[in-house]
């Protein structure tokens, strides 16, 4: 879909204001050398008249000395600029390209939790890595050449004219030729271009499931249809990948047709002059070096055209990246968080997800220092509850408070400082098992060691070649699913937060691993508010209440005993597992 024009313009001043201007001086450096480059070209072409007028014409062999040293010097000075400028650009350009990379993943971090169920982390990737390469290209293009091509070509049409206006203006009739051609193939370049970014998202995307999802591809035999898929995604990008070649790749030939002509007439009205005496060799031969001279940083300029087109296509898809705002902020008024292990409470709280209500009036309140437990069916609005504590989500209505404090009254770090939270996938990075540990907190070695004794790590640790610098691998696949839930423990009593969740801590783990891993949990929840969502009722019997969950609403409260003596949702489902187990 093509953009305005409007936006279209505003592109680069934005750019400019949000990343470049921070490296202007850089580039107002390498411009000076750049315009001195391009400069040397209109020099060059200048030296012709000399060489052929007081060397050539004139048999004078002594000019020829002097010549040859300004043209040594000419070349030279353009060398020396060249590797100057190219250093500086490129110094500024992988800055603001590392710029860009930072600011959007910290952007992208920041967003609601809405957005990212609506973009998956292929998209993401793809506007992180491909769209700020699709600009690091406009760097080498329109920087770093086109920025010497326009200044060759000034500095070569004001030679020209200064030569002689007649044959120039001779030679720029044909440029109106060129508008109508080069608007068309604009917009025809960026929405090609766009749509190859529109593509690439999604191929990343496939990639990226086919990778996560490695196990069901194998065992449920995908592999083809995976590939297959993968295939016709290719074979679209392809086509769409050629059509924007060929509109790039056209305005080049359009500036050569262009010349053609405009090399006809001049060799035409130009050489009758030189017949007729009124203008001399040296005269010609400069006006025609320095339109030759013109013609190829003219064609490389009408290829920047397209690579601007192009670029503008990722310029425009990271800009609405950024532009966008989370909904979930910090007041403008925040109050302090609560002192000490507080109390939480959920007063009459609604929630829909679009037409799909999660909680109907869900009051809730959960003492300090104590285990509650959350139990119900998929859907009972479980995960609903941790999501509303940490302000993933904020209700349509009611009160969330920790202590007396509103959740939405603290700002976003102190409220989310407040929790630690272990859930049945424990996020490892691809780093250290010390690394993963202490995540950039902190950490004192006594502190340290008496996670790794609390946690059970020190079981296992021994057997790790190289102890805490062991690599977990990535997503922790170094290590079992029960030594990747006692690390995640660990951290979380590092992080020693007062409110301890836990979302099915133990589900996937054998009764072997659930045991030391339920021993943890254990030493973990002392002296915290702890909530707990489990299927598996084994696992909270000892919970100081159990509250049982339908519908968004609290339907049984009470501790394990006194919810089999009501014989009701409870005692079905505990009576459900017994007979299953």
């Amino acid at each position: 879909m093509n953009q305005p024009e409007t936006k279209q313009s505003a592109l680069f001043p934005w750019l400019w204001r949000r990343f470049l201007r921070r490296y202007r001086g850089l580039m107002l450096l390498a411009m000076l050398f750049l315009a001195i480059e391009g400069g040397m070209s209109a020099m060059m072409s200048y030296m012709m008249k000399p060489l052929f007028d007081d060397g050539f014409m004139a048999d004078n062999a002594g000019a020829l000395g002097w010549i040859g040293l300004v043209f040594l010097g000419i070349f030279v000075l353009r060398g020396v600029t060249s590797v100057v400028q190219k250093i500086i650009l490129a110094r500024v350009s992988q800055l603001t390209m590392g710029d860009i990379r930072q600011d959007l993943l910290a952007h992208l971090m920041r967003l609601d939790m809405s957005f990212h169920l609506t973009h998956g982390p292929g998209h993401l990737i793809q506007r992180i890595e491909g769209d700020v390469e699709g600009i690091a290209k406009l760097w080498r293009t329109l920087i770093t050449s086109a920025g010497k091509d326009l200044v060759s070509v000034v500095a070569l049409l004001g030679l020209a004219l200064w030569l002689d206006w007649a044959w120039t203006l001779t030679i720029l009739l044909g440029a109106p030729l060129l508008m109508a051609p080069a608007m068309i193939l604009q917009r025809y370049v960026r929405a090609n271009a766009r749509r190859v970014r529109d593509m690439a998202a999604r191929m990343s995307s496939h990639v990226n499931e086919s990778f996560l999802g490695i196990l069901p591809v194998k065992l449920n035999q995908l592999e083809t249809y995976q590939s297959r898929r993968y295939r016709l995604m290719t074979r679209d990008r392809v086509r769409t990948e050629v059509r924007s070649t060929a509109g790039s790749a056209s305005m080049p030939g359009l500036i050569d047709v262009i010349s053609g002509l405009a090399f006809a007439g001049i060799l035409y009205f130009g050489g009758r002059e030189i017949v007729g005496g009124d203008k001399t060799v040296g005269d010609f031969m400069a006006f025609f070096t320095a339109i030759g001279m013109m013609f190829d940083p003219l064609r490389r300029l009408g290829a920047v055209s397209g690579a601007w087109q192009v670029a503008a296509a990722s310029i425009e898809r990271i800009r609405e990246l950024l532009d966008i705002t989370p909904t979930l902020r910090d007041p403008d008024h925040p109050l302090p968080p609560p002192t000490g292990v507080p109390a939480i409470s959920l007063r009459d709280v609604h929630l829909s997800f679009g037409e799909a209500p999660a909680l109907r009036g869900l009051d809730l309140e959960i003492e300090a220092g104590k285990t509650t437990a959350l139990v119900g069916a998929s859907g009972a609005g479980k995960s609903t509850v941790f999501n509303l504590l940490t302000r993933l989500v904020d209700p349509d209505r009611g009160d969330v408070l920790l202590g007396e404090v509103p959740v939405n009254a603290m700002t976003l770090a102190d409220l989310r400082g407040l929790f630690s939270v272990v859930t049945q996938e424990a996020l490892l990075f691809d780093d250290s098992l010390r690394e993963n540990l202490i995540l950039d907190r902190d950490v004192t070695p006594e502190a340290l060691e008496r996670a790794l004794q609390d946690a059970h790590v020190a079981d296992f640790l021994p057997r790790l070649e190289q102890g805490l610098d062991s690599p977990v691998g990535p997503r922790g696949s170094a290590l079992s699913g029960g030594q990747r839930q006692r690390v995640a423990i660990a951290r979380a009593l590092l992080r020693d937060a007062p409110i301890l969740l836990l979302d099915e801590a133990t589900s996937a783990l054998d009764a072997q691993s659930e045991a030391v891993v339920q021993k943890a949990l254990d030493q973990l929840a002392e002296g915290r508010t702890t909530l707990v969502i489990a299927h598996r009722l084994s696992t909270i019997r000892n919970a100081d209440k159990i509250v049982v969950m339908e519908a968004g609403r609290v339907v049984e409260e009470g501790t394990h005993d006194e919810l089999l003596q009501m014989a009701g949702s409870y005692a079905e489902l505990y009576a459900m597992q017994f007979d299953e187990a």
